[in-house]
């Protein structure tokens, strides 16, 4: 059994804790492609239940290729890495 099959993510603050870093940790090895656009992105929150929650800055923002950007870049790239995630989603 893994550490995330282990402990349900709402009772245990340190898996939680773990899971921001561990998403923290992909988003900055993306941060690059999307700097290199004009654009940023902001880790928000990680709940209890594996939905992500970013804020998009800079060129990002209004761009219509944001959605794609979010789904095909970052939302595959955090759910490879940390299969606890379920979704992503933008807030402003």
């Amino acid at each position: 059994m893994s550490a995330s099959e282990s402990r349900p993510l709402d009772t245990d603050r340190e898996a939680l804790a773990d899971v921001f870093r561990r998403v923290a940790r992909v988003l900055n090895l993306v941060r690059p492609s999307i700097q290199a656009d004009g654009g940023d992105v902001e880790l928000v929150d990680v709940s209890a239940d594996g939905l992500v929650r970013i804020r998009l800055h800079g060129a990002c923002v209004g761009c219509p290729s944001s959605s794609m950007t979010l789904r095909e870049g970052i939302e595959r790239n955090i759910r490879d890495h940390v299969p606890e995630i379920r979704a992503v989603e933008a807030v402003d």
